[in-house]
């Protein structure tokens, strides 16, 4: 397998930039910050942005740990990967990534300023340094289940040539901001979110009453299961999936964490 790095200082736009260089320069995978992503999915690894504390996420980077190294290498393998794109913040950066997770000496260094202006370069930079917002190289859908409760959006590359296809996978990234972030952590109360699904649930047409609401928390979301009264004569399928909808899509959007199931409890009908 080949083995090449693409570097760069923190916050320059690295990861914006990962998938357009890895076509140009052949690789079929990248690894990014503890991400192992070919074609647009993710197949092996957990994002270090997910880590508590800095220091954490440096070593999360770095696959320091045993079942990291191990999560990666049978992917490796398992995808056949022929041309493997590493990404860091320094020469010995990836080359500690690659001496860790057993793939051979580094073949060809990339370097940010090889692909970017340095006003490009400090504009991802203020992106960073004032809103505390980091690019992941994936779309949104294959992450989301992991940064439930983070600030997380997509991020659509614009092509120049509307008469020229673009892949998905180059042009699709997303944008979060890590609970390491300076910017602060937040919590969200078990209160709010009920409030939320309320709200959201008595603007549906038909519905009378929310009775009860009852909130489980699961590591990748919440399930919410509501009891609700429906006006006599409507046609409960629809009306109890227009709540569904209506209560997941504001409960994520105005939360970020992701609502993974709303169950509805028809408890009674009144006219």
């Amino acid at each position: 397998m080949k083995v090449i790095a693409f570097v760069g200082p923190s916050g320059t736009g690295k990861s914006y930039r990962s998938v357009m260089v890895s076509q140009k320069y052949g690789a079929d995978a990248i690894i990014d910050d503890g991400l192992l992503i070919s074609h647009g999915k993710v197949i092996a690894g957990t994002s270090a942005k997910k880590e508590a504390t800095k220091i954490a996420s440096v070593k999360h980077a770095l696959f320091m740990r045993s079942y990291q190294v191990t999560d990666i290498r049978k992917a490796l393998k398992k995808h056949n990967i022929k041309c493997l794109m590493i990404l860091g913040t320094s020469d010995g950066m990836v080359t500690k990534i690659a001496r860790n997770i057993g793939v051979g000496e580094i073949e060809q260094i990339i370097r940010i300023e090889d692909v970017a202006t340095q006003e490009e370069m400090n504009m991802a930079l203020r992106m960073r340094t004032v809103e505390g917002k980091h690019v992941i190289p994936v779309p949104t859908l294959e992450i989301k289940k992991e940064f439930s409760g983070y600030f997380l959006h997509p991020l659509r590359r614009f092509q120049k040539n509307l008469d020229k296809e673009i892949d998905t996978a180059a042009a699709d990234k997303s944008i979060v901001r890590p609970t390491f972030s300076y910017m602060g952590d937040y919590t969200i109360s078990d209160n709010v979110i009920n409030e939320i699904a309320i709200h959201e649930a008595e603007k549906i047409e038909h519905l009378a009453k929310v009775q009860n609401i009852n909130l489980r928390k699961t590591g990748h979301g919440v399930h919410i299961d509501m009891t609700v009264t429906l006006k006599y004569g409507c046609n409960i399928f629809d009306v109890c999936k227009k709540i569904q909808y209506a209560v997941r899509e504001n409960v994520e959007r105005y939360t970020s964490v992701n609502a993974r199931r709303v169950n509805i409890l028809i408890k009674n009908l009144v006219r």
